[in-house]
């Protein structure tokens, strides 16, 4: 008997093939009745000691400059926010030496980092790397995994994994961006959305 062939394979047998699409112009533009909001563009500011810092440039239609300073804690903030907003980055090589080596002065910045009302924690690596055996270590992937989730729900900095370098750049782009407009929208007497009655 001849095996009939499905038109449609099931999905867990779909590849997805990524392909990012290049950063919109600007991230978002609040309004309010339909009327475009004018907000300043912020200055990023990129910790003087980064060894590998995300390169903003690709999005200099979204920021007035990026400035580098020594910050008290992480690697990335907005001017006038420093108290308030804190992104920490990490490659898989730094995480997983900031969770073993160097464990107790990286939980110690989390701990800073869990104080600020707007704390993200960046991985440059897919969450699957991150689970995954390390070429160059015999750390347990487990270890490493449920540290990042010990931050989460103990310390409750959420992190965030990209596929990409170019990937983290953007996340964290837009997450300063975002940040910085929802800031400025509050100050203002705007309220804490983007568009009347959505975001």
């Amino acid at each position: 008997m001849r095996r009939r062939r499905t038109l449609i394979g099931s999905p867990l047998e779909w590849q997805m093939i990524a392909a990012p699409v290049l950063p919109p112009p600007i991230p978002v533009l609040p309004e309010r009745g339909g009327t475009q909001l004018k907000a300043p563009r912020a200055v990023v500011l990129v910790d003087t000691r980064e060894q590998t810092p995300f390169d903003f440039s690709r999005f200099s239609g979204w920021f007035a400059r990026v400035e580098k300073k020594a910050l008290k804690v992480g690697d990335y903030t907005v001017a006038g926010l420093e108290e308030t907003c804190v992104v920490e980055r990490k490659d898989l090589a730094d995480l997983i030496h900031s969770l073993t080596v160097d464990r107790a002065a990286f939980i110690n910045r989390l701990r800073l980092m869990s104080s600020y009302p707007h704390r993200l924690l960046i991985i440059s690596a897919p969450l699957s790397l991150v689970k995954s055996p390390y070429a160059h270590s015999n750390v347990n992937p487990n270890r490493i995994f449920q540290s990042l989730i010990a931050v989460l729900t103990g310390l409750n900095v959420p992190f965030l994994c990209t596929e990409t370098h170019e990937l983290g750049e953007e996340v964290v782009a837009s997450y300063l961006y975002q940040i910085h407009l929802y800031d400025w929208l509050e100050a203002n007497e705007y309220g804490r959305v983007l568009v009347d009655n959505d975001l």
